[in-house]
This record gives C-alpha cells, structure tokens and sequence, in this order.
C-alpha cells in the first residue's frame, strides 16, 4: 500500500494530455491506491484468522468434490466402519498410506502435518492436518493408543485454523505434558468443499457433496491406518467453532458408534442460520440436520456427551434447547459465555473445553 501511494505522489503532477485525460488518470491513481488498501487490509486479517487457506478457496476457483458416489452401508461401529465393530473388514476401503508434509504457514507451528487425502467412500479431496502429542514419540507409550479429536473450523474456514489462531496444540501441549489433559491426536479436516458462497454443512447431500461422509469415515479411516489411533467410539470426539460447533453437536449426536463426546463454541441448531448453507435451503435436510430434531428421533438416546457454550443470542438458547430434550445417558453441559463471536473467545476457553472433555475421554494408564 505505501508504494501505491508513493507511485500516484509521484506521477500526480506528470500526468499529461487534456484536461478529461489528466482527471480520469489521476482518479484512476486514486481508485488503485484504494484497492491496494482494502486488499492489504484483507490479506492481514486473513493472515491473523486464517479464514482463507490459499487463493483458491478465497476465489472459489477450488475443486474438492470429485464425484458423489451413492455410501455404501457400514460395516460395524467404532470410529469407522471397520472391523473393531465386528463387520466384514473385506467390505472396506483399503489401507492408504498417506504422506505427510509440513503445513508450509508461518502461522502453524512446526510439529503440525499435512496430507492430502483422496476419500474412498466421499468422493471428497482435500488435506488434512494432524498433530500428534508430545507423549506419541516417547518410547514408554510406544505400544498405546491414542485418543483423537476432530476439529471443524467455521464457515468460510481453514483447516489451519485451530492450529493458527486458535493456537489448541500450543495451548495443550503443556497441559498434556502436566498431565492435566488426555494426550489427544488432534486432527483438522478441510471442510470448504463447495467454494466459499456455499456450506455443505458436513451433510451428505445427493448429487452434491458426501460431507459427513468424509468427516466421519474417510478422515478417521486415514487416521487409524496412518497413526496409532484407538479405534473405540469411547475414544473419540468431534469439536468447532461457529458453523464447525453445529456440525459437532449434529456429527456426535447423528454418529455415536464414532464420537463419545461434541464441543460447540458459539454454534446454532437451525442449519439455516448460516446464509449459505446448502442444508438449510432444503426443507427436510433442514429438519433432519437439526440436532434437536436428532436427538428426539433417535430410536435410543445416544451415549454422547456434549459441552455447548454461547453467549446469549449466539448459541446458548441453542445448548438449553438441546438439553431441554435430551435424556440418559446423553448429557449436555450448557456454559454462558460473554465477548463477541471471535476466534479471541474461543482460543481463550481451548484450556478449559479439553480439561472437560478429558473428564470425559481419560488418558488410558
């Protein structure tokens, strides 16, 4: 910005021609240095959210929907449909080993990993990242398993997120290595799979996008065949922000042979809160995607565990609906919180959200 400036200075007074000509130049100087302003002011604030991971998903030029094949029934339970629930393994995805790379942001920190993951089952590419704790490394845990949580950004949103600006692996490690927090496998999906005007709203939506299929079958597949990851549903758990914090709710409660626990942070019930999401545009997709509504159809109340915050009018009416409804042994846990709905709110409440959720998902001896 301050060269553009420096630029439109120094030509101001050298414009030459006729009058029409000098005045459309020197406006066109002034419209430049007012582009170049907004777009370094964006660039920063995308820099400091991390809302957009690259050019592609800002231009919604990105192509992440492959094909949408028809899902084909799971096998078993557990975190996928493999053979921990005592289905037919021959009748899953084969094994892929993935790849790893660093993140390549200077936002995210080092030990974070990156692969980009082509979903058998979704139809769905796109990366994912990983962190994995300080204790996965240590040759006295070399034969345990890990627990792991899925982290869902907010919409438009980056899997760099959690780890950029809300700083979680930062915020944990310590906490882990104190033993205050369940040394957890932290694992951040790309979730912006229609462009950046379109929500899939991690719903399988036919002829669009299998979302919901990539979150919690492809991804924890990826992560169990790659990572010393515990397979049991008791071991798992899903957590977001805004939009990400109503997937969480809809994922844990609508999937409780894969998630034990869901974090919402400042999330909603009623898909179509969020203007441009593709579930909240269908009347029945609207219904069945809201967690209220999940939780009174079910054939038997899911053993989920949720810890819902919001302040009011932006996400704690949503908790207290949900627990209006919801009978044992689901359990809500409503916090009302105060601030704005900014990623500042939640990196400050990441400490306390995953000492709860180790109350609920303990480190193994």
């Amino acid at each position: 910005m301050p060269i553009s400036i420096a630029v439109a200075l120094l030509l101001w007074s050298k414009v030459r021609g006729p009058r029409p000509v000098r005045i459309l130049s020197r406006l066109a100087m002034i419209v430049f240095c007012q582009i170049t302003a907004v777009t370094t002011v964006f660039v920063m604030v995308n820099n400091a959210n991390l809302i957009y991971g690259n050019w592609d998903d800002l231009l919604g030029t990105g192509n992440h929907v492959r094909a949408v094949p028809s899902v084909p029934v799971e096998a078993g339970g557990g975190a996928t449909g493999g053979s921990q629930g005592g289905g037919d393994a021959a009748k899953q995805p084969p094994k892929v080993q993935q790849q790893f790379r660093s993140v390549d942001d200077p936002k995210v920190p080092n030990d974070v990993q990156k692969t980009d993951l082509k979903g058998q089952l979704s139809g769905v590419d796109g990366e994912v990242l990983v962190w994995l704790p300080p204790q996965y490394h240590d040759p006295a845990f070399k034969d345990k398993k890990f627990p792991v949580v899925e982290l869902i950004p907010g919409f438009p949103g980056s899997s760099s997120t959690w780890y950029g600006t809300l700083k979680v692996s930062e915020q944990l490690k310590p906490l882990m290595q104190e033993g205050k927090v369940a040394p957890f496998i932290l694992i951040s999906p790309r979730t912006l799979l229609l462009g950046n005007t379109t929500d899939a709203g991690c719903t399988d939506v036919p002829g669009r996008v299998n979302a919901d299929t990539w979150l919690t079958r492809d991804v924890p597949q990826m992560v169990l065949d790659n990572f010393r990851a515990d397979p049991s549903a008791d071991r798992w758990a899903v957590a977001g922000y805004s939009a990400g914090a109503h997937c969480a709710t809809k994922l844990s409660l609508a999937h409780p042979n894969r998630y034990r626990a869901g974090i919402s942070l400042s999330g909603y019930n009623d898909p179509a809160v969020e203007k441009d999401s593709l579930v909240g545009k269908d009347a029945k997709l609207r219904e069945a995607n809201n967690p209220v509504t999940i939780v009174k159809t079910a054939a038997q109340p899911p053993k989920v565990a949720l810890y819902i915050s919001g302040n009011k009018g932006d996400g704690y009416e949503d908790g207290q609906a949900i627990a209006a409804v919801a009978k044992a042994p689901t359990t809500v846990q409503v916090q009302e919180t105060t601030g704005p709905h900014t990623s500042d709110v939640w990196k400050n409440m990441v400490p306390g959200v995953f000492q709860w959720l180790t109350s609920i998902i303990p480190a193994q001896p």
